[in-house]
């Protein structure tokens, strides 16, 4: 009994060690991937197929998508972000990275929101901008971020950036560490999802009306 005792800690022990030496699965560059279980299936690729190498020029590492202010005026809490993506800079393709132009108008706000697969470092070009995040104790780290200051947001967490400037717009410049790093605007996720939430789960969990969540909708296009 002693010696069975043994031999199935020294496995239990060989297996940690094992597990413990395994890396993990790769962050998928979409929000889901659902298993295509039929016979002689395609396949959706988790990223964009490469180009023969022999093929590859100084072209497809530069671009200029980033160089001009996007238009702040459509958006209705005025801001406008422009991305490097596979399309206008190709050769970040399986590179983990993407660049971002943030401009805000006077007074404007990236409301709060989160990158599912990045953590970002926003560096303030112009202007000055009030930048934030909330960590899973609801604890708050905020910081004025004036031109040639920097803030890192940890993956996944709810951030935000507004400009207090009532007559001056902002601009600054973001670098996040996944290709694909995905965006959801929590208020945009809570009350313009297709099909709608449930009122009686928004009344709930956010402690307000029927007529506050209908005049919420109704503000954010929803």
């Amino acid at each position: 009994m002693g010696c069975n005792s043994s031999l199935l800690h020294i496995l239990l022990l060989s297996l940690t060690l094992q597990l413990l030496r395994v890396k993990p699965d790769p962050d998928p560059l979409q929000d889901y991937c659902v298993a295509d279980t039929k016979p002689n299936q395609t396949f959706f690729i988790n990223g964009a197929p490469c180009i023969d190498p022999e093929l590859a020029t100084s072209s497809h590492f530069t671009t200029s998508a980033l160089s001009k202010p996007g238009s702040t005026k459509t958006n209705p809490f005025g801001f406008n972000v422009t991305l490097t993506n596979k399309v206008n800079l190709p050769g970040l393709n399986t590179l983990g990275l993407t660049l971002a132009r943030v401009d805000i108008a006077e007074n404007g706000i990236v409301p709060p929101h989160s990158h599912p697969r990045a953590s970002e470092v926003t560096i303030c070009l112009q202007g000055s901008v009030l930048v934030g995040f909330v960590d899973t104790s609801n604890r708050l780290f905020t910081q004025t971020l004036n031109e040639g200051d920097s803030f890192v947001f940890p993956k996944g967490l709810i951030h935000f950036l507004y400009n207090r400037d009532l007559n001056h717009p902002a601009f600054a410049l973001s670098g996040l560490s996944s290709q694909n790093p995905g965006t959801q605007l929590a208020a945009l996720a809570s009350f313009t999802s297709k099909p709608a939430i449930p009122n009686e789960i928004l009344t709930k969990a956010f402690q307000i009306s029927d007529q506050d969540v209908n005049r919420i909708r109704k503000n954010l296009g929803g």
